[in-house]
């Protein structure tokens, strides 16, 4: 597989940095007296999904996402897509994994990234934007009692803290392309219980052609996000 606009683009920023300090803390770095690259800017559109989610018994999951980047001389967008499954999990569970599973795969790349995350799920969106803060503050632990999935939680942030990220919420199920393929590839990794083994070549246009008009109401697919309306959350380590 070719990842040849993962690497650092002719005429972007340079970086000196080195891998351990590219995952270290922001606080690490600023004692380095190096200034940061901004990094190139990626789009994941990803999903979970759990079949019987609620249901007794052992109820098999999936997460999938997809991966944009532009290449700035010709402004093509290409896509990478990924996703991974259990035997018996929840929806929410799944919706980690399809974070933990994303970043993972951006810091094999060894170079700073910023993402525009998009999901359908407010246990994501919202958590990331606002509920970990406050896990952190007290010693990860939350008013009403334990946090759910709490291991799950502590890997995702680890995964996303090297990093800039905005969080966008979607509407699940409302004719949003990337999210609809998103689900997709959760639904089809929960019920044929499978895994990518990391980033494959997306199928997302194949997908889109094959569609037709077998779902009404498909908007556009989304644009590219613009980097001059990057708005990162804060990154956790620093709250």
């Amino acid at each position: 597989m070719n990842f040849d606009l993962f690497r650092e683009t002719e005429g972007a920023s340079p970086h000196a940095e080195t891998q351990e300090s590219q995952r270290a803390p922001a606080a690490a770095r600023r004692k380095t007296g190096k200034a940061e690259s901004p990094g190139q800017l990626v789009a994941i559109y990803a999903d979970e999904s759990c079949l019987g989610n609620g249901r007794e018994g052992s109820n098999p999951g999936g997460a999938g996402g997809v991966v944009e980047l532009m290449d700035p001389k010709t402004g093509k967008i290409t896509r990478f897509d990924y996703w991974v499954s259990e035997p018996g999990t929840t929806n929410n569970r799944m919706a980690l994994r399809s974070v933990i599973e994303a970043f993972g795969e951006l810091a094999k790349r060894d170079r700073p990234f910023r993402v525009v995350f998009t999901s359908d799920s407010k246990y994501i969106v919202e958590g990331m934007r606002s509920w970990v803060a406050s896990w952190i503050a007290r010693g990860w632990k939350r008013k009403g009692g334990p946090i759910e999935n709490l291991a799950l939680w502590q890997r995702a942030v680890a995964a996303v803290s090297p990093f800039e990220v905005q969080w966008n919420w979607v509407r699940g199920h409302n004719g949003q392309p990337q999210n609809e393929y998103a689900n997709h590839l959760a639904t089809r990794a929960a019920a044929e219980q499978s895994c990518s083994e990391g980033l494959v070549k997306s199928e997302f246009d194949e997908w889109m052609a094959a569609q037709g008009k077998k779902i009404s109401g498909f908007r556009e697919t989304a644009p590219f996000p613009d980097e001059r309306t990057f708005k990162p959350s804060p990154r956790v380590w620093t709250i």
